[in-house]
């Protein structure tokens, strides 16, 4: 039992044992105070920890103390170099979670702890009275850090699962993937052993065709009635042309990148339909194309055709055509061109195109539909009939061949 004189017994003990603490301290010193000016008044303690703490650190000791003293809180909040540590405590269990707070100053919950184990609310109210004001919002600031970093807490925690989350499904997706990719894989294998067995069947019924048709002709030879014999030609080829269709049907699919960019006037480009290349004659008002594949001329739709730009015959930025001259005399070079419909920029560009085609093509005019509007197509149309160096004259339409909105240009 303590009494004021043992009180002042174990202050004097304490304090014989700090002294010979700091005596011993310079910049090689760890030390350790544990309830750091206990056993005196709390505003002395309090003030003797204080100063005993900074002159430690002074000898440059390192300096870990213990204290319930608010006085010491608020000085490692305030002073460089010091900072505020607790072990949290669980006021529901009234245990300790051993863990560490680094950076947020501990609560003695005398109240809280004194609540729960049944202290009268009575006594607890007029101890509440008694506490300074200071001392109550000081207690009040912690209470709200606390609060505070248990939200910080819940926030790290969620963030964490969050992130487990995200990481499982980006691992399912991958999973996923690679499934696909085997089933793909399996898919073009399945299908490129049912291509050789129908290729195998083909074979197998060109053999047995050859030696009908061996048969045949010693059947012709003999003189025996031919009727029979193209009976069963017209069914050989009625069995291949069905063997035929089935190779085609099992062949996959090619997946075709999407073109960079739009077709223009010039541009060579697949029909989809019939498998054969076609040169774009014009574009249409309704976005259909005219096109010429040989000596055929015909209008596609878009979803028709295929831009072939490996096979443009202009370079990636306005160079000059790549066709040769005999490629030129087999393909019909139309001696209009429409521009309507089409802004400034991509005008200009198709009709600086088709000029530089309509030049190696030998015309002589060549006749520009621009339309009338607002005059703003007409005029950048003009502008690049001057630049142009192939270009001798030009002039507007007369009665029956547009009027203002057509341009009739010479070549040199």
């Amino acid at each position: 039992e303590q009494s004021i004189a043992q009180s002042l017994s174990t202050f004097s003990s304490h304090m014989r044992t700090i002294v010979d603490v700091v005596a011993q301290c310079d910049d090689r010193t760890l030390v350790l105070f544990d309830e750091l000016g206990a056993g005196t008044d709390p505003a002395e303690g309090a003030a003797l920890a204080t100063a005993i703490i900074e002159f430690c650190r002074k000898l440059g000791s390192r300096v870990v103390a213990t204290t319930h003293y608010a006085e010491l809180k608020l000085y490692a909040m305030r002073t460089k170099g010091v900072i505020n540590a607790s072990c949290e405590f669980d006021v529901e269990t009234l245990r300790p979670t051993y863990k560490l707070l680094i950076g947020i100053p501990g609560k003695s919950n005398a109240f809280a702890i004194s609540r729960k184990l049944g202290l009268s609310e009575e006594i607890l109210k007029e101890a509440d009275d008694l506490v300074d004001k200071s001392d109550k919002d000081f207690e009040d600031v912690l209470s709200q850090l606390e609060q505070q970093r248990q939200q910080m807490e819940l926030a790290r925690q969620e963030a964490e699962r969050l992130k487990q989350e995200t990481a499982k499904i980006k691992q399912q997706n991958e999973e996923y993937q690679e499934q696909l990719r085997k089933e793909k894989e399996k898919a073009v294998e399945s299908a490129r052993r049912e291509a050789q067995h129908i290729i195998d069947e083909a074979r197998a019924a060109a053999n047995i065709a050859s030696e009908e048709l061996k048969a045949m002709r010693k059947q012709l030879a003999d003189g025996t009635d031919v009727s029979g014999i193209n009976q069963r030609q017209a069914e050989l080829r009625r069995n291949l042309n069905e063997v035929e269709d089935k190779l085609r049907a099992s062949q996959p699919k090619k997946e075709r990148p999407k073109p960079t960019r739009g077709i223009l006037v010039g541009d060579t480009v697949e029909l989809l339909k019939l498998g054969t290349k076609a040169s774009v004659l014009a574009i249409n008002k309704d976005g259909t194309y005219q096109l010429q594949a040989g000596i055929l001329k015909l209008t596609a739709k878009p979803d028709e055709i295929y831009l072939l730009e490996n096979e443009n015959p202009y370079k990636a930025k306005g160079g000059h055509p790549a066709h040769s001259g005999r490629e030129m005399k087999m393909t019909a070079m139309p001696t209009e061109i429409d521009l309507r419909g089409m802004d400034t920029v991509e005008a200009i560009c198709v009709l600086e195109r088709y000029l530089d085609e309509a030049m190696r093509a030998n015309l002589s005019t060549v006749r520009i539909i621009h339309g009338k509007g607002t005059g703003a197509l007409r005029a950048a149309v003009q502008q690049a009939l001057k630049k142009n160096k192939f270009i001798k004259s030009f002039r507007l339409g007369v009665y029956g061949e547009g009027e203002d909105g057509v341009t009739i240009a010479e070549f040199r």
